[in-house]
């Protein structure tokens, strides 16, 4: 079967995947974890994040050290992380949340390289739409991620998180946000390894997507039904615009009772759903 690729959404990095590895290898399929542009070992952090005293308006209006990475950018990273991954053979690309829209473009531009697209709980924006988008949608009107974004998008070229602060309320709800069935003390350990910038260029590309491009892919999408971060309807809704837009290659759907974090919290269960896709 495909080589995995796992990538991981905003915030996070390629050790996300870790609980999750070791049981693919296992199972004798061969994976790689990879970081996004911007992220991982390619994040900067602000300023703000180490100094001290702690600058409560620093944190709303610096400027993002990523704020000029781009759709283009990520997706051309990531294309030439499975092409090297690969040696030019497709492999199978599982992406997690804001992951979504440059796997789609990586899938549009270079089909022949991505065997299968997964989605698990991404964005999966149709043809000519921004990931951003589906953030006003009434089904997300609930999600417990936006309450948490600090300063104005367009001021800092960021999704920005503020994991310097003391308040115990605001880190309570980043836990609620990300990681509501994740053991506190795993939950608490993953906090600290994320970076405060997701660059918002990602969620406000588009792609153009067509039938010999991103159409002609095969596609899963992996449902966490708890979800507080990306909504189930609002995953329901990427859904049935792949599927009205491309109805002969519909999209194979899969449930998690998980939250937004199923690596963490189920890592055995996504493995099982994960392996066999190739």
């Amino acid at each position: 079967m495909s080589t995995l690729v796992l990538v991981h959404g905003f915030w996070h990095g390629s050790w996300c995947w870790s609980e999750v590895v070791p049981h693919v290898v296992a199972a004798g399929r061969l994976t790689v974890a990879v970081d996004l542009a911007g992220h991982g070992l390619h994040a900067r952090r602000p300023r703000w994040f180490r100094a001290q005293p702690y600058n409560r308006e620093a944190v709303s209006t610096e400027v993002s050290p990523v704020a000029d990475v781009s759709l283009d950018d990520a997706a051309e990273l990531l294309t030439s992380q499975i092409r090297r991954i690969g040696r030019g053979e497709p492999v199978t690309v599982v992406a997690h949340s804001a992951a979504g829209p440059v796997l789609t473009r990586t899938a549009e531009q270079t089909p022949e390289l991505v065997a299968h697209a997964v989605y698990l709980s991404a964005y999966m924006p149709a043809s000519g739409k921004s990931a951003a988008a589906y953030t006003r949608l009434p089904e997300a009107a609930d999600d417990l991620v936006a309450p948490l974004l600090q300063g104005d998008p367009a001021r800092t070229g960021a999704l920005r998180l503020d994991f310097a602060t003391a308040d115990a309320a605001y880190r309570q709800r980043l836990h609620e946000a990300f990681y509501g069935d994740v053991d506190p003390v795993l939950a608490e350990a993953a906090t600290g390894l994320l970076t405060p910038d997701g660059p918002i260029g990602i969620m406000l590309g588009t792609t153009a997507l067509t039938r010999e491009g991103w159409g002609s892919v095969r596609r899963t999408y992996i449902v966490c039904t708890r979800d507080m971060a990306i909504r189930p309807g609002v995953q329901a809704t990427f859904i049935s615009e792949a599927d009205a837009a491309f109805p002969d290659n519909p999209t194979s759907v899969v449930a998690l009772d998980a939250s937004h974090s199923p690596f963490l919290s189920m890592p055995g269960e996504l493995a099982d759903i994960i392996i066999p896709l190739g």
